[in-house]
């Protein structure tokens, strides 16, 4: 650097302070590096400026333990700050701890209430999470209607489990007239999504041929998939399945289980 440039550089005007968008930004490229600690500093720092989602964010970090010891209390804290200035996700992850009663009392009507302010802002987790408890009657007595409502908006959103609940209201009857077709659609799209009690229900259908035409070799490869993600519900109908098939057929599904799925549709 020359003598000029030396000079210039000593008298320009100091960069502007970058934006609460720009540091919002930065702790998020430290968290997803792994770099807890640092996300940590810079959103803690935003926070006690009054920035709701650092708020949230940090409550986050408190109830993980990342980047600082594990504390349900502080993260309460710091989610309440966040919800009582409007942050949907602040909402959500307070509604959660008050569900589980951890760093909270366990309570099912608060947890209820905002789920609820956070559904209506759009956040698709919690139209999802609202949905079943409606539908379970927990917070509040059952409501099939608005337990429906919300599984179709958190399914608008992508929510593979609502495509799931949808598709076991339509089979059940719940809160609507009992439509098999329709519950095969959405536990289709649930089971491309790779929601593993929606891969259950589809290889339940395709077995029985409800709402879906029979076909016991799909059946198995659905079933197969469900039970490798989990889902207790493929366990009663793997034996029936099986004994459906010949034993190529049954290699066959099998390995039908392991290959990559379609892009989801909806």
């Amino acid at each position: 650097m020359s003598w000029i440039d030396r000079i210039k550089a000593r008298f320009a005007p100091p960069p502007p302070p970058k934006t609460v968008e720009e540091r919002l930004s930065q702790a998020f490229e430290a968290a997803q590096a792994d770099d807890h600690g640092a996300a940590v500093a810079l959103w803690r720092v935003l926070a006690d400026e009054g920035v709701a989602r650092a708020q949230s964010n940090l409550g986050a970090c408190y109830a993980e333990g990342l980047g600082v010891a594990r504390d349900p209390a502080a993260a309460a804290e710091w989610f309440a700050k966040a919800a009582r200035a409007g942050d949907a996700v602040g909402r959500r992850n307070l509604a959660a701890l008050h569900f589980k009663g951890e760093g909270v009392p366990q309570d099912d009507a608060a947890a209820l209430a905002l789920y609820g302010q956070a559904a209506e802002q759009d956040d698709p987790a919690a139209q999802d999470m609202l949905s079943w408890m409606l539908l379970e009657g927990q917070g509040a007595p059952q409501d099939l209607a608005g337990a429906r409502h919300w599984a179709l908006a958190a399914a608008e959103n992508g929510v593979a489990s609502a495509m799931t609940r949808l598709g076991l209201m339509a089979n059940n009857a719940l809160g609507m007239e009992r439509n098999k077709t329709e519950a095969a659609s959405w536990w289709a799209e649930a089971a491309r999504r790779g929601d593993a009690d929606g891969q259950a229900m589809l290889g339940a259908a395709l077995h029985l041929g409800q709402g879906v035409a029979k076909d016991d070799a799909a059946a198995l490869g659905w079933l197969l998939r469900a039970e490798a993600g989990g889902s207790g519900l493929a366990t009663p109908f793997l034996g029936a399945v099986r004994a459906a098939l010949t034993d190529d057929e049954a290699r066959r599904a099998e390995a039908s289980a392991h290959a990559p799925m379609d892009a989801p549709s909806r």
